[in-house]
């Protein structure tokens, strides 16, 4: 390519630095996550002096005056004369893991042994790893990052499939596929009361923290567990409703699954995936979701798989017979699609 046909080599630069710009400012945010720097900002309505910030969580005080600086460049923190506080909304979208908004899990998440650091040790010998391989850590902050997934999901995205609240508001079954950890689990019977839920994994310490978290919540009388690849899952009685969460691209065999779901609901009833929706073209990829997607793409590709774009759940459906296809963006890096078993 010459100049002529893209940008200038004087272009080019500033946008490679602003790269090593975002990483800096990235783990500026994760320090600032695990030590408890964004926390104590929180909490402190009229700012901190980095001398009282230090002085407040016992950390050396020179060294959080460098951290404050690079917290004020990122955009996280704000200064008035020598006092920083967070600027505004980042308590809500980097604290709060009940909103719906929460974005703080993915930044300790991309720093994890399994995302980037393993990958690139097995870039050679291409070795793969499976779910009972990752390290707890792993596995508890994926957990965080999918909890606001099921905060978009339940109610409100649900809300979008035609008729389907009516019928969950009455009482039936809901099969929670790839559980996980459980908070899915536990907000699926907090908006239901009336429902039956089950949850199905194929990973024994993520059941295990999900019957933990079920049994914390007072709700183990309404929620039973089936420890099962989904390729596996056999569901009796029948489900109105199926839900995968984050979960059906990382499906070893995603026809059979897809089958099983068909298999385990009820006549008319309802199949919802709730994903990433990876880009379909190159101006997609190079958004800020399709980058951060990109990114997730590394540890999918160790567990033997990739991100699918959301028109591929439509083709999935309709392969296995489903009707009544409908599909919903909650936001840039969250799609719904959905369909129904013939009556």
């Amino acid at each position: 390519m010459t100049d002529q046909d893209g940008p200038t080599l004087q272009e080019q630069a500033p946008a490679l630095l602003s790269h090593a710009a975002g990483y800096a400012s990235h783990r500026t945010i994760s320090i600032g996550l695990r030590h408890g720097l964004l926390e104590a900002l929180a909490d402190a309505a009229e700012g901190l002096t980095p001398e009282e910030l230090a002085d407040d969580i016992d950390l050396d005080p020179f060294y959080v005056a460098v951290w404050c600086r690079s917290a004020l460049g990122a955009g996280v923190c704000t200064r008035t004369d020598d006092r920083y506080r967070l600027a505004p909304h980042i308590d809500t979208l980097l604290l709060d893991p009940g909103s719906p908004a929460y974005i703080g899990g993915i930044f300790p998440v991309f720093e994890q042994h399994e995302m980037f650091d393993r990958f690139a040790s097995v870039l050679d010998s291409g070795e793969r790893l499976w779910w009972d391989q990752c390290s707890a850590d792993w596995i508890a902050g994926v957990a965080g990052t999918g909890a606001p997934f099921y905060t978009r999901l339940v109610p409100g995205g649900l809300r979008q499939v035609p008729g389907l609240l009516d019928r969950l508001e009455a009482g039936s079954r809901i099969v929670d596929t790839a559980c996980g950890a459980g908070s899915g689990l536990v907000r699926l019977a907090e908006h239901f009361p009336d429902c039956e839920i089950v949850g199905v994994d194929g990973d024994g310490h993520s059941i295990d923290l999900a019957e933990k978290r079920v049994n914390e919540a007072g709700i183990s009388d309404r929620v039973t567990f089936q420890a099962s690849p989904l390729e596996e899952m056999a569901i009796e009685p029948p489900a109105t409703l199926v839900i995968n969460n984050i979960s059906m691209h990382e499906c070893r065999d995603i026809d059979r699954v897809t089958e099983n779901v068909l298999a385990a609901l009820e006549p008319d009833g309802w199949f919802v995936i709730s994903d990433f929706p990876f880009p379909e073209d190159d101006e997609g990829l190079r958004s800020v979701p399709g980058r951060i997607m990109s990114g997730i793409q590394f540890f999918e590709a160790q567990i033997d798989d990739q991100l699918l774009p959301r028109s591929a759940y439509d083709d999935l459906l309709t392969r296995h017979g489903f009707t009544d296809l409908g599909a919903h963006q909650l936001t840039p890096v969250h799609a719904l699609t959905w369909g129904r078993r013939p009556a």
